[in-house]
């Protein structure tokens, strides 16, 4: 069972739940060879905290040995292992050595008879130099013997391994395919040599591509990505699990991970490492032990290394800033570069799943960071939703001070008295003065020396905003005239309308702002607080990101007004009472929702008569909410019992 708790776009917190036993994504699972224990799995799981590793079922049936006492004493003896394990099946000593002497039935029975928790398919490894047709052809394969796996399993947990070579459409194509069987585990294959070949421009198409296909439900492992530099893109575009064979192998090579690279220890010039396996030791202590001692300790430190980054993974997930480490991470080499530039291709897939707003400020690291989901919505949302105030403008370059309405206090006032909308040239193109508080626009930060393509972004973009928006007249700064009478524009209502039109679309700000409207303010800050419309409380303003939350007066509003299925989450019969006493809105119980809908945005939950029962904020994404067998869908805010 899995379980989404966390999430930043499409990468993802879960719990994972195999036979009792519960591990946190993303994680790696470190491979462990059952006839070379270079680090015991004992430690694995005791002294490095891996709650799940991966060994080989076919190394462990094709030694007598081995098979034998995996057949009597259970795998997890075996190997003195007490978190769950998976095992391979075969198919990367397939790709390795050519074809294996078993079949998929075979292996399949194997990794029951020994009590694998979950096992995994003989697929057909996709070369990358494979052509198109020989490609179709094997994923034939693979999904007949995935089928028929599914058919065998029993209770244990079974991969559904996604292949397709290099062709997209093939990748999305299995993965659909595989999305409707009884599978637990998707994992990514085949893409071990595009990593070995530092093609990760297209291992980003493989995995995307991929996940178009997948069932959410089920975590997505990318098999053979285990190397600190690569997890944070990987999670990013939405693996949970990870496995590294490489960071033993690299040891018997005398080869040390770090996080911007493999260096071999006889290259290296000094030991700037400070994990328990390198610390207190010099560079020319390490390379004075023995082989095995060598051996056990550099794999220990690439273990460390990898723990690390995952854990800090794990926190830049929490805080909704994966993307920013993602792109420090992809700086490491240029073909992480070439990649992170690539992901942007994807924009409007990863939108989808991108939050509405998140916890802390967006940072600029460099041309990439455009290429983020949340620059794409905004700019969509400024054209479809904003309405102008005025037909005259005002243009001012960006300055360092946010929001704009400060630092331009006085010229704003100016402007706005003139009858005059004040727009901001800034990074994310043009910026209403009315926009200027909410998030992302104020919750960014950016250099104060733009590079080149950042600059010419700005001014082409302000200048097919001010075309669309068909201002008769449009100035600088200095060019507003001094207005001694006239009552001008009003900043605070403006600001009002314009973020109700930008969540909610021009039909429901419409609604909600009819007949008499009163803004309540805070009395410390100035910025607004309330809406009241005709008496009736309808919206309150977050401070953090300046981002309404709807009230029940407010979505009742919106159902008039809007067409199904704007906004509406709605429940299922039994679910509907329990929702209305304000508990979450869970994915089993719901029928159906709006697809325009994204993760942590405004949803009106409603019952099938399109009846408002709560308010609350999305959790998961549209199309994520029907394939999910437990978790939240909508956090609920207030329901109509609260009234």
């Amino acid at each position: 069972m899995f379980e989404i708790i966390r999430r930043d776009g499409m990468a993802r917190i879960g719990k994972f739940e195999v036979h009792g036993k519960v591990i946190e994504t993303p994680a790696l699972l470190p491979v462990v060879n059952p006839k070379i224990n270079t680090v015991p799995p004992r430690e694995l799981y005791e002294r490095f905290g891996f709650g799940a590793l991966i060994t080989n079922s076919y190394i462990i049936r094709g030694t007598p040995e081995l098979n034998a006492k995996a057949r009597e004493i259970g795998l997890h003896e075996l190997l003195d292992y007490p978190g769950i394990i998976m095992t391979d099946s075969g198919t990367f000593q397939s790709h390795m050595y050519g074809e294996v002497d078993l079949t998929n039935e075979e292996i399949i029975e194997f990794q029951k008879a020994i009590g694998t928790d979950i096992g995994t398919v003989l697929d057909i490894f996709t070369e990358p130099f494979w052509t198109k047709e020989q490609t179709a052809d094997s994923i034939v394969t693979t999904l007949e013997r995935t089928q028929q796996a599914c058919d065998m399993k029993g209770e244990m947990f079974l991969n559904g391994v996604v292949q397709g070579s290099v062709y997209p459409d093939l990748r999305e194509d299995c993965a659909r395919k595989m999305a409707e069987m009884d599978i637990d585990v998707h994992p990514v294959g085949g893409v071990v040599p595009l990593m070995e070949q530092y093609r990760y421009s297209e291992l980003v198409d493989v995995v995307m591509s991929s996940k178009r296909g997948l069932n959410p439900n089920r975590p997505v492992h990318l098999f053979g990505a285990g190397h600190p530099m690569i997890l944070a893109l990987a999670t990013l575009m939405g693996c949970d699990l990870f496995d590294s064979a490489s960071y033993a192998k690299f040891a018997r090579d005398d080869r040390m991970m770090f996080i911007d690279g493999t260096f071999r220890l006889q290259d290296m010039q000094s030991l700037d490492c400070n994990c328990p396996a390198c610390r207190g030791r010099s560079i020319d202590a390490m390379k004075k032990l023995d082989k095995k001692e060598r051996t056990k300790a550099i794999a220990e430190h690439n273990l460390y290394q990898i723990k690390q980054e995952m854990d800090l993974v794990k926190r830049y997930l929490r805080e909704g800033r994966l993307w920013e480490l993602a792109e420090l991470r992809c700086r490491a080499h240029p073909a992480l570069l070439d990649a992170l530039r690539r992901l942007g291709e994807y924009q409007d897939q990863m939108e989808r799943f991108d939050p509405i707003s998140r916890d802390g400020a967006i940072f600029y690291t460099g041309p990439e960071s455009r290429n983020r989901p949340v620059y794409k919505r905004y700019l969509d949302r400024l054209g479809e939703r904003y309405v102008p105030a005025s037909d005259k403008a005002v243009l001012f370059e960006e300055c360092p001070g946010k929001p704009y309405s400060r630092p331009y206090a006085e010229q704003f006032a100016k402007a706005l008295k003139a009858g005059y909308c004040p727009i901001v040239a800034s990074p994310f193109g043009p910026v209403p003065a009315e926009l200027d508080e909410m998030y992302p626009l104020a919750q960014s930060l950016f250099p104060e020396y733009p590079d080149m393509e950042t600059e010419e972004a700005m001014e082409m973009l302000t200048f097919r905003f001010v075309s669309k928006m068909g201002f008769k007249e449009v100035i600088g700064p200095e060019q507003i005239p001094d207005v001694e009478t006239g009552s001008g524009l009003d900043l605070d209502m403006m600001r009002a309308k314009a973020v109700a039109r930008y969540q909610f679309g021009l039909a429901a700000a419409d609604a909600l702002f009819r007949g008499d409207v009163q803004l309540v303010k805070s009395k410390k800050t100035g910025k607004i607080r309330n809406v009241i419309s005709d008496g009736e409380h309808v919206l309150s303003m977050r401070a953090g990101d300046g981002i309404y939350t709807l009230k029940m007066e407010g979505a009742k509003r919106i159902l008039t007004a809007t067409e199904w299925p704007h906004m509406r989450v709605v429940m299922k019969d039994d679910a509907v009472p329990f929702v209305a006493e304000g508990r979450n809105a869970f994915c089993q119980f719901v029928m159906c929702c709006d697809p325009e809908l994204r993760p942590m945005e405004e949803a009106i939950v409603t019952d099938k008569d399109d009846n408002p029962i709560a308010t609350g904020r999305m959790f998961l994404a549209p199309s994520e909410i029907p394939m999910m067998k437990k978790g939240m869908a909508v956090k609920v805010r207030s329901g109509s019992s609260d009234e």
